[in-house]
């Protein structure tokens, strides 16, 4: 880089790695609803904890955005990070949320396997915002979660297949194509954070 970072402008390295170890931990707890006998209530109620832990995240990279001459990646990438990066803890928040409060049965196996995609993406998404300071080796990561993202679009389009092949009820239907809808919301807004790493590498390289 062509300027030397002040400490100020450093901390945004330290709260986007804050970012995304929230990210993993909200898979992480997400993932619980895999579990029959899971507290779904408590599951919900972590959730929900996280998604305010993500949004105090958000607003301190935004006041220090507002506060920084110099910033080490243009504004508008740290702007589309972070908002991405609270996106994924959003999406996955209201789909928990909403198994709790339309009393959601039984989760096919299919949203198993999106769950779990997510934690793999999620993780790695964790592990690359603490490489962002040194910005290498990440090529390998925006590859790997584009694959994850595609797979996990096929899954999504498997489980509304499922979902219309007549075996639920039309209620059951509709409550589970929401949460669906929602953890296919979590891929994409994982997918953004890797596109907003990819254009800073980029950009920096």
């Amino acid at each position: 880089m062509a300027f030397s970072l002040t400490p100020r402008d450093s901390a945004f390295y330290a709260m986007f790695t804050e970012a995304g170890q929230n990210v993993a931990a909200s898979a992480d707890i997400l993932s619980g609803l895999l579990d029959p006998n899971a507290n779904r209530e408590s599951i919900a109620k972590q959730l929900r904890e996280r998604e305010h832990a993500g949004d105090s995240v958000t607003h301190r990279i935004m006041r220090q955005l507002n506060t920084s001459f110099v910033t080490p990646f243009d504004r508008e990438d740290i702007y589309r990070l972070a908002a991405a990066l609270d996106d994924v803890v959003d999406a996955m928040e209201a789909a928990a949320d909403f198994v709790v409060l339309a009393d959601v049965g039984k989760l096919p196996a299919l949203m198993a396997d999106q769950i779990n995609l997510l934690v793999t993406s999620a993780h790695e998404t964790a592990d690359a915002m603490a490489r962002l300071k040194t910005l290498r080796d990440l090529e390998p990561y925006w590859i790997e979660v584009n694959r994850l993202e595609n797979e996990a679009d096929r899954v999504y389009r498997k489980l509304l297949s499922k979902l219309f092949s007549g075996d639920y009820d039309a209620l059951t239907m509709v409550k589970l194509r929401e949460v669906a809808d929602g953890l296919e919301d979590a891929a994409d807004a994982l997918e953004h954070v890797a596109h907003a790493v990819e254009t800073i590498a980029v950009k920096e390289s």
